[in-house]
């Protein structure tokens, strides 16, 4: 079995719980959701500026690029990447002693025995049942203040210690929206949380 890779890279994770932390970075194409203000639009736009090849590799061949950069663990993203059979790829990090992430809106089964669930629901196609229930943290994107409220009440049942409040990058400078996120975590405290994508502040993926 393949997966079409768009790419992997060594790096740190810069959200959520395990911000600052080694992390390899496979990032699978294909997404049904493409959402207007998505920051890897290049897995699902091929004509995307800056796009580039999508390979077929094995899930043994992505094991062993991930084993040899010695990351804390490997997040696998997307696009979407539960739209691929993730199992046979998460057996084989497993099998080289490696932990494994996966970021995903949701609404697709996830496939494979995977260590650590970030979902990131999206409004066209929220998550499954099973899958609100199986998330380690949630990440909700905010572009307006009323996006807060749309999702706190329509979360799940969960036993997450995070949910994170991410302003939608290209408003990330609004006040408004900032402003609606610093008063949602003071008036509710845990578990919500204000996040931020701290890697671009260093300027690297």
């Amino acid at each position: 079995m393949t997966y079409p890779v768009f790419e992997t890279f060594h790096s740190w994770q810069g959200e959520g719980e395990h911000v600052g932390r080694s992390a390899f970075f496979i990032r699978l194409y294909g997404c049904p959701i493409r959402c207007s203000w998505c920051d890897s639009a290049g897995t699902w736009k091929r004509d995307w500026t800056g796009s580039r090849d999508v390979r077929d590799l094995d899930a043994r061949t992505l094991a062993d690029a991930a084993a040899a950069a010695r990351p804390d663990f490997v997040v696998v993203t997307g696009g979407e990447p539960a739209i691929h059979d993730l199992a046979p790829l998460v057996d084989a990090l497993h099998a080289k002693k490696l932990r494994v992430h996966v970021e995903t809106c949701g609404a697709f089964e996830i496939r494979g025995n995977v260590d650590w669930v970030t979902l990131s629901p999206k409004p066209q196609r929220p998550p499954l049942a099973e899958n609100w229930a199986r998330a380690s943290e949630i990440k909700l994107i905010i572009s307006e203040p009323a996006d807060i409220a749309f999702w706190e009440a329509r979360i799940g049942p969960n036993s997450v210690r995070s949910i994170w409040l991410h302003p939608e990058w290209s408003r990330r400078e609004n006040a408004e929206v900032l402003d609606a996120i610093s008063a949602h975590v003071r008036a509710r405290g845990a578990p919500f949380r204000a996040g931020w994508q701290t890697h671009k502040l260093f300027g690297v993926r």
